[in-house]
C-alpha cells in the first residue's frame, strides 16, 4: 500500500481575491476591482483536467475552496468546478466539501447557490465576537451581521465551522473566557480557535516593528488563554482534536485531517500547495503566487504549477511527524519508521519521561502538558 493512502486524497482550490486586507493576515490574498470569473473558471477546469489525468482511478475524499474569500465566488463557478470534479474522480461516499466564507449578508444571499452546488460544510471567519475588536482585526462585518449569516449557513449547510483569534489587542484572559463560552453557546460541531500572531509582511507586523501595535497580551497571558480555551472546549463537548481545532466527535475537518495525517492532495490556484504520489514517489508541487501571472501560465502553457520536486523518504518521514503530532490522536510509529527507514529517536525517551509525550497501541501522543511546547519537542526529536 502506498504510503498516502494512510491520509487520504484531497483537493485544495485556491480562490486568491479578497474585499479588502486584513491587517494580521499573511495568506496569498488579494484586493481586485474587477474579477473575470468565466476566465477562472476556465483555469480551474483546465488544472483540474490536468491532474486527474495523473491520479485516475483514486477516491476523493474531500474539495476545500479556501483563500482569499472564496464566498464572492460565483455560486455558478463552484457549480462548474464541481460538475468537473464530478466527471473526473470518484467520490468518497462521505466525500466533504468546504468552502470558506465571510459571515456577511452578500455572502449568506449566496449560501443556497453553493448548497445547491454540492457544497455541504461552511468555514466562517467570525475572528472576534465584539465589534469594536472586529474593527481592529479589519473585518467588514458586525457581530449582529456575522450571527446572522451563521444561522442562515446553519439552515443550508450540513457542517459549519467558524474561527476566532485570541489574544488581541487590549484581550484580557477573563474577556476571552467570557466570548469562547459566548461562542460555544452557539456553535454547531467545529471551531478553529488561533492566537494572534505578527506575521511579517503584514500591516500588523509593519506597526509591530513601528511598535504602534500596542497592548498585545505578554505571553503568560497568552498561555492562560490558551488553557482557557482547551479547558472551555472540552467542558462544552468540543475538546481539540488538534493544536488549534476543536469539534465533536466525528465532525473533524476531514480536509484538514489529509494535511495531518500526510495524505495526498491537490492544490491548485495562485500560491497553492499540494503533496502528490506518482509512481512510487511523493513530490511537493506549488503554483505562482500572483493571480495574474498563474491565470496566464495555465492559459499559455497549460498548467499552473511550478518545477516539482521528489521529497525523499526521510523528509517524508520529518514531514509526517511534523504534521501529525499536532493531533491529538499522533502518528503511527511504524508508518514513521518505514518512511524514516530507521528506528525512531532515542529522544523519544527523554520526551517521554519528561511527560510531555507517551506512547500507546503503536503510536506516538503528544500529552497535554506536551501540546504547549510541541515546536520544542518536534526539534528535540527531530534533530
Amino acid at each position: 500500500m502506498e504510503d498516502w493512502r494512510n491520509g487520504g486524497f484531497g483537493l485544495y482550490l485556491h480562490w486568491p481575491f479578497c474585499q479588502a486586507k486584513c491587517p494580521y493576515c499573511d495568506f496569498n490574498s488579494h484586493v481586485a476591482s474587477a474579477i473575470d470569473q468565466r476566465r477562472w473558471q476556465s483555469a480551474y477546469l483546465t488544472e483540474i483536467r490536468r491532474v486527474a489525468a495523473l491520479t485516475k482511478g483514486r477516491v476523493l475524499n474531500s474539495v476545500f475552496f479556501g483563500g482569499g474569500t472564496p464566498s464572492m465566488m460565483d455560486p455558478e463557478l463552484v457549480q462548474a468546478i464541481l460538475d468537473e470534479v464530478r466527471q473526473q474522480w470518484v467520490l468518497a461516499n462521505d466525500i466533504e466539501i468546504t468552502l470558506e466564507a465571510n459571515p456577511t449578508s452578500v455572502e449568506a444571499s449566496r449560501f443556497r447557490g453553493y448548497s445547491a452546488a454540492g457544497v455541504n460544510r461552511v468555514s466562517m471567519g467570525f475572528q472576534a465576537l465584539n465589534d469594536a475588536d472586529l474593527r481592529a482585526l479589519g473585518r467588514l462585518h458586525s457581530v449582529e451581521e456575522a450571527k446572522a449569516a451563521f444561522n442562515v449557513a446553519r439552515e443550508t449547510f450540513d457542517r459549519v465551522s467558524f474561527d476566532l483569534i485570541y489574544a488581541r489587542q487590549k484581550q484580557t484572559v477573563e474577556a476571552w473566557r467570557l466570548e469562547l463560552r459566548e461562542a460555544l453557546d452557539f456553535a454547531a460541531d467545529h471551531l478553529s480557535l488561533y492566537q494572534l500572531t505578527i506575521e511579517q509582511g503584514t500591516a500588523f507586523g509593519d506597526r509591530y516593528n513601528r511598535g504602534t501595535l500596542r497592548d498585545l497580551p505578554d505571553d503568560d497571558a497568552a498561555a492562560d488563554m490558551y488553557f482557557v480555551t482547551q479547558d472551555e472546549c472540552e467542558r462544552a463537548g468540543l475538546p481539540a482534536y488538534e493544536i488549534s481545532n476543536h469539534a465533536h466527535r466525528g465532525n473533524e475537518s476531514r480536509h484538514n485531517l489529509i494535511y495531518w495525517r500526510y495524505g495526498d492532495y491537490i492544490g491548485i490556484g495562485p500560491g497553492a500547495h499540494g503533496r502528490l504520489t506518482l509512481n512510487g514517489q511523493k513530490h511537493a508541487t506549488e503554483t505562482p503566487l500572483g493571480p495574474t501571472q498563474w491565470l496566464m501560465q495555465v492559459e499559455q502553457a497549460g498548467h499552473g504549477e511550478l518545477p516539482t520536486t521528489v521529497i525523499p523518504a526521510a523528509e517524508q518521514a520529518t514531514e509526517m511527524m511534523m504534521m501529525g503530532l499536532r493531533l491529538r490522536e499522533g502518528i503511527d510509529i511504524a508508518r514513521y519508521e518505514t518512511l524514516l527507514g530507521a528506528p525512531i529517536s532515542t529522544k523519544v525517551s527523554d520526551m517521554e519521561a519528561l511527560g510531555f509525550v507517551k506512547t500507546e497501541t503503536g503510536r506516538l501522543i503528544v500529552t497535554d502538558k506536551g501540546r504547549p511546547v510541541l515546536n520544542g519537542i518536534l526539534r528535540e526529536i527531530l534533530t
